[in-house]
């Protein structure tokens, strides 16, 4: 290769270049080491959210099946009074059982029945109240968990774009051709630097999206 083949080029400016370039490299490599700090803690993070919406759920099921089972309950004493109601028979039957008691003792019998009935409703009216709670509770989890796992969607193609630039970059800056595209004096320096804001910018908007949870 002759002397005059580099009469095109300009040495000071192809320092300048390089040296941005690494300075460029040293740049994305900081953004791809956030970015995968933030998807490791996003993982965490997913994985503690997980764990609780398990425990709602398991939680939610124990209380449907503890309220079914009173449900039942208090089916069996309906269907029983129904019976009682429609079959004078039986009734009466049930009435003379009260003969031998004494007054006293039917006053103490009716307001034992009184308070079993209104504990059975209260006992009914509370589970129903815990079953929506503990529903709303599961189904913030599953919001939650389904939110962190957006997010890491998102850091996780962020990262996958930060490393395809960072692999490109070296060979398309030393290309000759990429050389003859910037004029001397053009302000590469600025230009790199907003290229490593756009690569850091998706750590920045995972982490204001980020639910809050409760500890």
């Amino acid at each position: 290769m002759g002397e005059s083949d580099f009469s095109n080029y300009d040495l000071d400016q192809l320092r300048i270049e390089l040296e941005q370039e690494k300075e460029m490299k040293e740049m994305l490599q900081v953004s791809v080491s956030e970015l995968r700090g933030t998807m490791a803690d996003l993982e965490k993070r997913l994985q503690s959210v997980e764990g609780e919406g398990n425990e709602w759920k398991t939680r939610y099921e124990t209380q449907v099946d503890l309220n079914r089972q009173l449900e039942q309950q208090i089916s069996l004493v309906q269907e029983k009074l129904e019976d009682l109601r429609g079959n004078p028979d039986d009734r009466l039957s049930s009435i003379r059982s009260y003969d031998g008691m004494t007054v006293d003792g039917l006053k103490q019998l009716l307001k034992q029945i009184t308070n079993e009935k209104a504990n059975l409703q209260a006992q009914l009216m509370d589970y129903s109240l815990k079953i929506v709670q503990e529903a709303k509770a599961y189904h913030k989890a599953n919001d939650e968990r389904r939110a962190y796992l957006a997010e890491i969607t998102k850091v996780s193609t962020a990262v996958d774009i930060s490393k395809k630039q960072q692999a490109a970059r070296p060979q398309g800056m030393t290309n000759n051709q990429q050389k003859k595209m910037l004029p001397r004096g053009h302000p590469i320096q600025t230009q790199k630097r907003t290229e490593s804001e756009s690569v850091r910018e998706p750590v920045k908007m995972a982490a204001s999206r980020l639910p809050k949870l409760k500890r």
